[in-house]
């Protein structure tokens, strides 16, 4: 539900001082967006993907850069492979999509491109959403929206979306397609790149879902989309259908678990600001005001997984071993705890976790042949 119009100005009022009242946001998209699901409970990244802070240029300021993102040459690829599969009104995609998606509807001869210019992410939406309701309510034809706009709220907070393309089906059904640079070798594809192009690929029929349910009747938004690669190591497009039915679950789920963006917000001291151009110090300040969830697992999703990962080895948090450690330790939040509890120094014997661990070390030193060092549980 859309934010009322004074509490949505003083949101976003607030965001903009968090940011730096010369600081433009920078958007927050669906890769993004599958990241921040992937840890929905990490308030440091919500409150500042939701301010729209430039996380690389934070880290940086911060001392603890991150080599996180794409390499302009590969961009550059991207966006040429990208180019060649949308020649020509988008044909070979519109066959792909035939192909490997809808080969009972007629084949795609020639269509329908809309114009979806106007100003402003707003007004990119709005047409956006206008375009694929005159589609659906003209059935029989193909309709390819290259690099439409959509808005998927957010805790609160409207995100805008650019997926590569949308195709309309002639049944009137909307299909995602994700056109990415990486090789599809003898028909198949990394699968850890596929995975998060699919956890991309959810954010984005998520966003499709609600403008769906504004329509009557309702279209329907596929759950196989297409995803476009190079063909072995040509620069020909493949494709393949990718069923994201999973992905789209556990994100939804996740991002419906993300704290408000107001209330994280609310809870900042007064005049805390995030812009990577105050001191060292003060900007330190305001960053550790705002409690993080580092994995390991952030290092190949967000820009200031680096610093986060220093932090929690300096608190000696569990968390630095992985998520999967933390939950076996219980309430044994720290490196010292799980030794002291180890060492028989300190821990309820009773707590399964603890009575695990001084099983492990009294069989360690066993094996090592001190046998006093730590008493048998």
């Amino acid at each position: 539900m859309p934010l009322p119009r004074t509490r949505g100005t003083a949101l976003r009022q607030r965001l903009a001082e968090l940011r730096g009242p010369e600081v433009p946001a920078k958007a927050l998209d669906a890769r993004a967006l599958a990241a921040l699901a992937a840890n929905p409970g990490c308030k440091r990244r919500a409150i500042l993907d939701g301010a729209g802070v430039n996380k690389t240029a934070l880290a940086s300021a911060l001392g603890a850069p991150s080599a996180f993102g794409q390499s302009q040459f590969a961009l550059t690829r991207g966006n040429a492979f990208e180019a060649k599969v949308k020649a020509d009104g988008g044909a070979e995609l519109l066959r792909l999509v035939h192909e490997k998606l809808d080969r009972s509807a007629e084949p795609p001869a020639r269509a329908h491109v809309p114009d979806l210019s106007a100003t402003g992410p707003e007004g990119r939406a709005a047409r956006t959403a206008l375009a694929l309701r005159e589609a659906s309510e003209a059935p029989g034809s193909w309709t390819l929206l290259d690099h439409p706009m959509l808005a998927l709220d957010v805790a609160g907070s409207p995100a805008f979306l650019e997926p590569d393309a949308v195709v309309v089906h002639p049944d009137g059904s909307w299909t995602v397609v994700e056109i990415k640079s990486f090789p599809m070798l003898d028909g198949s594809a990394d699968p850890s790149k596929v995975g998060a192009a699919a956890r991309q690929a959810a954010v984005y029929v998520l966003a499709l879902e609600q403008v769906a349910a504004r329509l009557e009747p309702h279209p329907r938004v596929r759950h196989r989309i297409l995803l476009v690669c190079p063909k072995d190591f040509s620069n020909l497009p493949t494709a393949s259908a990718v069923d994201i039915r999973k992905q789209r679950a556990v994100t939804a789920r996740q991002l419906a678990r993300l704290t408000r963006i107001e209330e994280i917000a609310d809870a900042l001291p007064e005049g805390t600001c995030f812009d990577p151009e105050l001191p060292a110090t003060e900007l330190t300040a305001a960053v550790e005001s705002v409690p993080a969830t580092y994995a390991p697992e952030c290092l190949s999703a967000c820009e200031l997984a680096f610093h986060c990962r220093d932090r929690s080895r300096t608190a000696g948090a569990v968390t630095s071993l992985g998520r999967s450690v933390r939950a076996e330790l219980g309430g044994l939040s720290t490196v010292e705890d799980v030794l002291a509890a180890a060492r028989g120094t300190a821990g309820d014997p009773a707590d399964p976790a603890v009575a695990a661990l001084r099983r492990a070390a009294h069989l360690r030193a066993e094996a090592l042949g001190d046998r006093e060092a730590v008493p048998c549980p």
